[in-house]
């Protein structure tokens, strides 16, 4: 796990410093354009081939890092449930033992898997977010410098006004997203919970088929299973919404980003104080970091995911603990010692 660790943050170190190229690339590119220097315009052209081919690489290469870390830390966390489950056949005594242990099956085959998948790719992506936000802010705070204006008779100056705008615009998107979002995590463990009771019902019901004197009756059967399948349903409705909802504001960051990277660059381009070449390069820079701040608002469906089936675990083991503590032997009186 120690190789996988730092081959991953390798990886994640690699594509920063492939985007800074790409950033500086994007520039120079676009100041070729605006120069109309076709030798140069053809030279930035060759020089994309290796960038893109390294940045292929990059992404085919992290996805090898992440998925094997995600399989590897699965292994050992599944084998150490199933072996604190199976232990004096406690799956036995564990069924409705305490609020926690229902369904131990689902909480073994999918939530140890997301549990254990979702902190992975959540912590790699904060770690690329912070290096992105430090290292493209600085290039904001550079290229964009500062930006005159008049206002009510006074001239204003505002020194690094790109930087600050893009803090300003990634803390409102993101405290939209929590706004929206803040039932999104009690939704989904809550889903969960009606799923693995239908699944657990369907899977009864068969387990019965070849004990006729204990199957119920089909109008029983069939009417249990409804009214689990109708709680699973409900509740996916409600999830349904929990995503529109947040759709609204990650959408809606997605088509304005862009928009207002350019519209706070255009002034400078404008009235000649910033090249066309570092206009595109500002609002790729403002972009890079406006979604390195933004990281609460990609991930946020993804942590209540993990936060869900992290809570579904950590109750199966105290459930297992609860009953593992009733095995042990009574300690004697004291006069008996």
């Amino acid at each position: 796990m120690a190789f996988l660790a730092i081959y991953c943050v390798a990886v994640v170190l690699l594509q920063l410093l492939l985007q800074v190229l790409l950033n500086l690339w994007n520039r120079n590119f676009f100041d070729c354009l605006e120069r109309k220097d076709n030798h140069a315009l053809w030279t930035q052209v060759q020089l994309f081939v290796p960038l893109a081919a390294a940045s292929i690489v990059l992404a085919a290469a992290s996805v090898w890092g992440r998925m094997t870390a995600q399989r590897s830390w699965r292994q050992v966390m599944t084998r150490h449930v199933i072996d604190r489950w199976l232990h004096k056949e406690r799956f036995l005594r564990l069924e409705n033992f305490a609020k926690g242990s229902e369904n131990p099956e689902y909480r073994i085959a999918v939530d140890v898997r997301i549990a254990t998948d979702a902190p992975i790719d959540l912590t790699l992506a904060l770690f690329s977010s912070v290096l992105t936000a430090i290292t493209f802010f600085s290039v904001l705070w550079t290229v964009g410098g500062s930006i005159d204006f008049v206002a009510f008779g006074q001239s204003i100056r505002i020194p690094g006004y790109l930087g600050l705008s893009v803090i300003a615009y990634s803390g409102a998107i993101s405290a939209l997203m929590v706004l929206f979002g803040h039932h999104l995590t009690s939704v989904i463990e809550r889903l969960n919970q009606t799923e693995a009771e239908f699944r657990a019902s369907a899977d009864a019901i068969s387990g019965e088929s070849g004990h006729t004197e204990a199957r119920k009756n089909d109008a029983e059967t069939l009417n249990d299973l409804r009214l689990k399948l109708q709680a699973v349903l409900l509740f996916w409705r409600e999830f349904c919404w929990q995503l529109i909802r947040i759709t609204l504001v990650s959408h809606s960051n997605t088509l304005l980003a862009p928009v207002v990277a350019w519209f706070l660059c255009a002034p400078k381009y404008l009235n000649g104080t910033m090249t066309l070449g570092e206009l595109t390069q500002a609002a790729a820079a403002f972009i890079s970091v406006q979604g390195a701040f933004n990281w609460l608002v990609d991930n946020y469906q993804r942590l209540a995911d993990w936060r869900s089936s992290a809570q579904r675990v950590a109750t199966l083991l105290i459930a297992l603990d609860e009953l593992e503590a009733k095995e042990l032997p009574a300690s004697p009186p004291p006069h008996e010692r």
